[in-house]
């Protein structure tokens, strides 16, 4: 784990990037107090598999019935 002060990270912000892509843990310190921790974002799988959620919910038949006249005047404005 490398802890970095605020101003040593805004001088090598990319650097920094670097080493959390690479799985290291950066942790960024205001003084001696650490303050936020440095994490890559999860890199997303790609499409979403087909029937996800199959079973999983249920949608009855009025969710095909038109809106009442006051919720779709309320979706207008």
């Amino acid at each position: 784990m490398s802890v970095t002060t605020i101003h040593e990270a805004k001088t090598n912000l990319s650097r920094l990037i670097e080493k959390a892509e690479r799985g290291e843990e950066v942790v960024i310190a205001r003084g001696k107090q650490p303050v936020v921790r440095l994490v890559p974002i999860a890199k997303q799988s790609g499409k979403r598999p087909i029937g996800l959620f199959k079973g999983k919910y249920k949608i009855g038949p009025d969710f095909f019935e038109p809106l009442p006249q006051d919720e779709w005047e309320a979706w207008e404005k």
